[in-house]
C-alpha cells in the first residue's frame, strides 16, 4: 500500500523538487507550569502563497481571520511569552510537549498510539483488548481506564482534572483527537495535585482563535476500521467558534468480543478584547467498547485471536461543560480561572467464571470456597434446574458520577530585586457524587465459544462477599498551590513552591445490609517542590529537582480493602478498613542541549537524565485466597521504588527528521510483604488453611513494568508533496502480574516496526497510509496468572470444561499486522 501511494508522485515532480526547502517547525520552548495554561490564545500563522510554513505567533488580535497553516495550528514560538508561561529550559525536570501535528492520522490511528510513539518513558498496556481503552504507563506509574487499577498519573483537559471521581480512572476514548492543540508531560510537579505521584499530562484543546479553516478526514483499513472526522474553526473580529466531530467503528481483531463504536465531539465558543478572553466549551461522547481479557497461553498457542469467556462490554457516556476566563491586569500580572460540570456514566457487563457449583448431591446450587453447602441466595436453598450446563457468571456494574468545581489562579512576571521572576498561585475545588450499583447473575457457558448466557438467577450471599451493591460516594478535593521561578543570574534559575491537598471521601451503603461500607475519610498533605537549572552555555543546560506528591485512596479502593471480605474487581464493594495515602518522593537531574538554528543545515536536540521516585504506603491490588481470580482487595504495600535513566535525541537536516530515545526503569519493592497468590505455581501452601501465599522481600521487582523502552523513527520528505517514514518501538521483558517474587518466566520483550506515508494531491487534499506491525510479530503486552481448573458442571462427576488447560499463565496478545489508508481535505 505504501508503495502504491508513493507511486502517485510523478517522477518529474520528485526530481524537480528534491532540492526545494523543507517545512521547518520552531521548537516548543515555553510551557505552562500549572494546570491552567495561557492568558491569551495564540493565533495560527498565515499561509504563504506557495506552501505552508510555521511562524511565531503574536499576542495582538488580527483585524481579520488568518488562514490556517499546515496541520491547522502553529507550534508555539518564542513570542508566546506571556505571564502564565515559562521558558521550558528553566523547568528543573524533563518536560515533553506534543503539538497537534503529532496527533495526525498520518502517524497513528488513535491518541494513545500518538503519545506512545515519541515520548520517552511511555509504554502502553492492555487489560481490555480494546485500542481505545489501553493503559498509559510512564516511569512505572499508570493512567488507566480500568476500574481497580492503582492510578499514578494526573490528567488534565483545559485545566480540569479528568481522572474520574470514581476510581480516578482516565477514559481516553472521551478525548476528541482532532481537537487537541498540544499535550504537555510533567514528570515532577506537585502543583498538579492528587495522583501526580508519577507525573501529569496536560491536554490543551483548540479554539477558533488558534485554529481557522475546515478539515474533513476519512480513513479505514484492517479489522473493519472506519473512522471519520470533521473540524472547523474561525473568528470574526473578537468572537471565535470551533467544533470537531469524530466517529469510529472498529470490529476488533480478537474473536467475537472487542468491537468499538466511538462517537465524540468538542465545541468551543470564545470572545476576547485586549485584556480579557472567555471561552465556553463542551465535550460529549457516547461510546460502546467491547473488551476481552487475557487469554490462557495454551489457547493462544492454538489460535492467536482466541478469547477466554465473553461477553465483556462497556458503555461510556460523557457530558462535560467547562468555562474559562483569562484576564490580563497588566503586561506582567494575569488571572486564569475555570468552572466546570462533568457528567459521567458507565455500564459494564463482564462474563466470567464462577464459584457456584452443585451441592447436596446435585440438587441445589451453592458457593464453593466460602463454606460447604452455602446457598447462593441468603439462607434459602436454590434448586439446581440447569441440567448438565457448565457454570459461569455475568457481573454487571454501573457508575453514574456528577462532578463539578473550578480553579482560580494568578500569575505574575514582575522583576524581583531586579531579577526575572515568575510566580503562580492558585486554589482549586473539585466535588464528585457517584451512585454505584453491582449485581452478579449466574450463567451457563457455551462449550464451543465460551459465551456466558444469563439464567435469571442472581447471587446474593453477603457472607461470601457476593451481594448486590448500592453505594453512594461523595468526594471533595481541595488544593492550594504556589510555585515561583527566580533567576538568580541570567544563567541560574531556582524554582520552589508546593501544594496543599485535602481529600474528603464519604461512602454510604444504600442497601441497609452492608454497614461496613459506611465511612468518612480525610487525607491531607503539603507537598513541596524545589529545583534549579543552570546554563553552562546558551545551548547546554543542567537541571536538578526534588518534589513530593500524594495520592488519596479512591472510593473504590476504600470500599474494597478487607482481606476477609474480598471484592469481585471491579464489581463488588464489601468493607473498608483504613488505607493510608500514597506519598511519593522524587529526585530528578540531567543535562540537555541543542545545536544549530536552521533545519537546512541541521538542528540537533538531546537530553540525558536520571530519576528516582520512592513511594511510601504504595497501594496495590492483591488477589484473594478466597474464590476465583476475579476476587481481590487493595492494601498498602509499604515502600516501592522506581528509578532509572532517560536519554533522547532528535535531529533535523534538509529533508530528514530522525529521533531516538531510551528509558531504563528499575521498579522494586522496598518492604517485605506476605501476599496471597492462589494461582501462582511458585506459591507456598499453608498446611493449616490450604491457602497459597508468597513472601515478597525488598529488591523484588514490581510486576508489569518493563525495564527497557527504546523508540526510534525517521521521516524523509521525498518532495514537497510526498513523505515517507518508519518508527520502531522496543519494549523489554516484564514479570507477570502476581509474580511479585519473580520466580516464573518473564513476559518476553518485543519489537514492532510501523511504516507511514502521505502525499499531497493538491495544497488542500492529502492521502495517507499506515502499516502497523509490518513483520506481523506475535508478542505479549502483559500477562498474569489464572485458575486453570476450568468451569464446573452442574452435574457431579462431569469433567470440568477447559480442564485441559494446565498452564496457569494468561497473556494479552499484541495486534497483528494492520494496514490503513485515508484522505484529508482542508479548506
Amino acid at each position: 500500500m505504501l508503495v502504491a501511494i508513493g507511486a502517485a508522485a510523478p517522477s518529474t515532480v520528485l526530481h524537480a523538487q528534491t532540492t526545494a526547502p523543507v517545512t521547518e517547525l520552531p521548537p516548543v520552548n515555553v510551557i505552562a507550569p500549572s494546570p491552567l495554561a495561557g492568558t491569551r490564545s495564540a493565533r495560527p500563522a498565515a499561509r504563504p502563497a506557495v506552501r505552508s510554513t510555521r511562524t511565531a505567533r503574536t499576542r495582538t488580535a488580527p483585524a481579520a481571520p488568518a488562514a490556517a497553516p499546515e496541520g491547522g495550528t502553529a507550534a508555539p514560538g518564542p513570542s508566546d511569552r506571556d505571564s502564565s508561561l515559562i521558558d521550558r529550559d528553566k523547568v528543573p525536570s524533563n518536560t515533553e510537549v506534543l503539538t497537534s501535528q503529532d496527533f495526525s492520522s498520518n502517524y497513528s490511528t488513535n491518541f494513545l498510539d500518538s503519545v506512545n510513539r515519541k515520548l520517552p518513558g511511555v509504554t502502553l498496556g492492555d487489560h481490555t483488548g480494546n485500542p481505545f481503552q489501553r493503559n498509559l504507563d510512564y516511569r512505572g506509574f499508570t493512567a488507566s481506564p480500568v476500574q481497580g487499577t492503582p492510578q499514578g498519573l494526573a490528567v488534565y483537559q483545559n485545566g480540569v482534572r479528568i481522572n474520574e471521581s470514581w476510581g480516578d480512572v482516565v477514559n481516553w476514548d472521551f478525548i476528541p483527537e482532532k481537537a487537541i492543540d498540544r499535550v504537555s508531560l510533567f514528570p515532577n510537579n506537585p502543583v498538579f495535585g492528587l495522583n501526580a505521584i508519577g507525573g501529569a499530562l496536560s491536554i490543551q484543546m483548540k479554539n477558533g482563535f488558534t485554529y481557522q479553516g475546515v478539515e474533513g478526514e476519512l480513513f479505514g483499513g484492517s479489522y473493519g476500521r472506519v473512522q471519520s472526522s470533521v473540524q472547523a474553526g474561525g473568528q470574526k473580529d473578537n468572537v471565535s467558534a470551533y467544533a470537531a466531530f469524530e466517529s469510529a467503528y472498529d470490529r476488533g481483531w480478537r474473536d467475537y468480543a472487542n468491537s468499538s463504536h466511538v462517537n465524540r465531539m468538542y465545541v468551543d465558543v470564545g470572545a476576547r478584547n485586549d485584556q480579557t478572553e472567555f471561552h465556553v466549551n463542551f465535550t460529549g461522547a457516547d461510546n460502546i467498547l467491547g473488551n476481552v481479557a487475557a487469554t490462557p497461553i495454551q489457547m493462544l498457542n492454538q489460535r492467536w485471536s482466541s478469547v477466554y469467556t465473553w461477553p465483556q462490554t462497556t458503555h461510556l457516556q460523557l457530558a462535560f461543560v467547562n468555562a474559562t476566563l483569562n484576564h490580563n491586569f497588566s503586561d506582567t500580572w494575569s488571572f486564569q480561572g475555570n468552572a466546570y460540570f462533568r457528567g459521567f456514566r458507565q455500564s459494564h457487563v463482564d462474563g466470567n467464571g464462577t464459584d457456584v457449583e452443585s451441592c447436596n448431591r446435585g440438587r441445589n446450587l451453592c458457593l464453593d470456597g466460602a463454606q460447604d453447602n452455602m446457598p447462593i441466595f441468603g439462607t434459602t436453598p436454590v434448586p439446581n434446574t440447569l441440567g448438565t450446563a457448565f457454570l459461569g457468571e455475568i457481573d454487571r456494574n454501573t457508575a453514574a458520577t456528577n462532578s463539578y468545581g473550578g480553579t482560580a489562579q494568578v500569575t505574575g512576571s514582575d522583576k524581583l530585586f531586579g531579577h526575572d521572576n515568575h510566580v503562580v498561585m492558585g486554589v482549586s475545588v473539585d466535588h464528585g457524587y457517584t451512585k454505584f450499583n453491582a449485581t452478579s447473575e449466574l450463567g451457563t457457558i457455551d462449550p464451543n465459544n465460551l459465551f456466558v448466557t444469563g439464567t435469571g438467577i442472581f447471587v446474593n450471599q453477603p457472607d461470601a462477599g457476593l451481594a448486590p451493591v448500592d453505594l453512594h460516594a461523595t468526594n471533595t478535593y481541595t488544593g492550594v498551590y504556589l510555585t515561583d521561578t527566580f533567576d538568580v543570574t541570567n544563567k541560574f534559575a531556582v524554582t520552589a513552591g508546593g501544594r496543599f491537598n485535602l481529600a474528603q471521601i464519604d461512602l454510604q451503603d444504600q442497601t441497609g445490609t452492608n454497614p461496613l461500607l459506611n465511612s468518612n475519610n480525610r487525607f491531607q498533605r503539603l507537598n513541596p517542590v524545589i529545583g534549579g537549572t543552570y546554563k553552562i552555555t546558551p545551548n547546554l543546560t543542567v537541571y536538578a529537582g526534588y518534589s513530593e506528591a500524594n495520592r488519596a485512596p479512591t472510593p473504590l479502593e476504600l470500599g474494597c480493602s478487607d482481606p476477609a471480605r474480598p471484592c469481585v474487581i471491579d464489581s463488588f464493594l464489601i468493607a473498608d478498613p483504613p488505607l493510608k495515602q500514597v506519598v511519593a518522593h522524587t529526585v530528578e537531574a540531567g543535562i540537555r542541549g541543542g545545536w544549530g538554528r536552521d533545519a537546512r543545515t541541521g538542528v540537533l536536540s538531546w537530553g540525558l537524565g536520571g530519576f528516582r521516585t520512592l513511594s511510601d504506603d504504595d497501594i496495590i491490588r492483591v488477589t484473594s485466597p478466597l474464590g476465583t481470580g476475579n476476587f481481590g482487595y487493595f492494601q498498602n504495600a509499604g515502600q516501592t521504588l522506581r528509578q532509572g535513566i532517560e536519554a533522547k535525541l532528535e535531529y533535523r537536516v534538509d529533508r530528514w527528521n530522525a529521533y531516538a530515545n531510551y528509558t531504563f526503569i528499575d521498579a522494586t519493592f522496598q518492604s517485605a510483604n506476605t501476599l496471597p497468590s492462589p494461582n501462582n505455581p511458585n506459591a507456598i501452601t499453608d498446611p493449616a488453611s490450604g491457602s497459597q501465599f508468597i513472601n515478597v522481600k525488598p529488591g523484588d521487582h514490581i510486576p508489569g513494568i518493563p525495564a527497557h523502552r527504546f523508540k526510534a523513527g525517521v521521516e524523509y520528505q521525498a518532495s514537497d508533496a510526498w513523505k515517507i517514514g518508519a518508527d520502531v518501538n522496543v519494549v523489554g521483558s516484564q514479570w507477570l502480574i502476581g509474580d511479585d517474587t519473580n520466580q516464573s518466566p518473564k513476559v518476553p520483550a518485543y519489537a514492532v516496526l510501523n511504516l507511514h506515508t502521505s502525499y499531497k494531491i493538491t495544497e488542500n487534499v492529502e492521502v495517507f497510509g499506515l502499516i502497523n506491525n509490518v513483520f506481523n510479530q506475535h508478542y505479549y503486552l502483559g500477562g498474569a496468572f489464572f485458575e486453570p481448573g476450568g468451569f464446573a458442571s452442574t452435574t457431579r462427576g462431569v469433567t470440568n470444561l477447559m480442564a485441559q488447560l494446565t498452564d496457569p499463565r494468561t497473556f494479552v496478545p499484541g495486534m497483528p499486522l494492520a494496514a490503513y489508508a485515508g484522505i484529508r481535505a482542508k479548506f
